[in-house]
């Protein structure tokens, strides 16, 4: 994709005078032959507009030493996020700061942790983690932080002391949804349910409980669990049944489930975004007629800020 005058490569961002200086004109920039990323940021229109390109283009249309972070950071980093329209770019200080159009400034505090990717600077994991709690409710925040853990990039505890160090404006907001972070959680919606669960006043669940046979070889693994009382509840993202064999080999692992006095309780998605007071009033129940410790007689109502029930239409 190199420019054959100068052995441009437009491959990679490029600004407008870099294109100029190449040769290209005002009209063939225009053209179908290039994508404008940001303005005056171009690239060759057969390059995916991935999180890593609209990081090296940030890097090209901000002042030097900037940082690629929030929503941003985010995106290079792969995190589990909600769709955010803006670009964020944190700059050293006020002076940097700039305007323009579908690009966030943000003015570094000092102590940003940030990590060098080639020619851009990009906010760290815990940094970026701190960062997103001005863009993320509390669930998508937690989301995030099982996520870093889960794939290695932080610990619980680093996580913690991390947030407990930043002195930004929504640090106190990141510090709560870090107090919620746990090891071992597989999935995204895992990471909801268990937070509905503990946000009604619920005793809060072991995650990923492995249960082991006498010679102490794996034989299941309960999402979500409370050993004390044999009470399971998990996920089950499937919207129909895939494959027959997968149904009955799901049937024949509850069965067993059954047979060894525990008690299994399933939650789809709908449980979660439609009917989450259905979900927190089933869980509920089951701790109460088991006689779990710590069961409130009556589930708060902190996780309706949270989890908002749709309303059924009307038959």
């Amino acid at each position: 994709m190199d420019h054959a005058a100068t052995g441009l490569d437009t491959g990679r961002p490029f600004t407008r005078a870099a294109g100029r200086r190449a040769g290209l004109t005002d009209r063939q920039l225009g053209s179908a032959r290039f994508t404008r990323i940001l303005d005056g940021i171009y690239v060759d229109a057969a390059v995916p507009l991935s999180p890593a390109v609209m990081a090296a283009a940030l890097s090209l249309a901000t002042p030097p030493g900037s940082i690629v972070s929030h929503a941003s950071a985010a995106r290079w980093w792969g995190f589990p996020i909600p769709s955010l329209a803006d670009e964020h770019v944190t700059v050293r200080s006020r002076e940097h700061r700039f305007k323009r159009q579908g690009v966030t400034c943000h003015v570094a505090r000092g102590s940003e942790r940030f990590h060098h990717a080639a020619d851009v600077l990009v906010s760290s994991p815990a940094q970026c983690f701190v960062e997103l709690a001005s863009l993320l409710s509390l669930v998508d925040l937690v989301v995030v932080g099982d996520w870093l853990v889960r794939t290695r990039r932080l610990r619980p505890a680093d996580l913690i002391r991390f947030c407990d160090a930043s002195t930004t404006r929504r640090a106190a907001a990141a510090r709560r949804a870090a107090a919620f972070v746990r090891d071992g959680v597989d999935s995204p919606m895992e990471s909801r349910l268990r937070v509905l669960l503990v946000l009604a006043g619920l005793p809060e669940p072991v995650v990923n409980l492995s249960i082991r046979d006498v010679r102490g070889i794996p034989v299941r693994r309960y999402d979500l669990s409370w050993p004390a009382v044999r009470l399971v509840v998990e996920y089950d993202g499937r919207h129909h049944v895939e494959r027959i064999e997968q149904w009955e080999k799901d049937l024949a692992r509850r069965e067993q489930i059954e047979d060894d006095d525990w008690r299994i309780l399933v939650i789809t998605s709908k449980g979660i975004y439609e009917r989450p007071g259905d979900t927190v009033a089933r869980v509920h129940r089951q701790l109460l007629l088991r006689r779990m410790p710590g069961t409130p007689r009556h589930p708060r109502g902190e996780w309706r800020r949270h989890f908002p029930e749709r309303p059924q239409p009307s038959r």
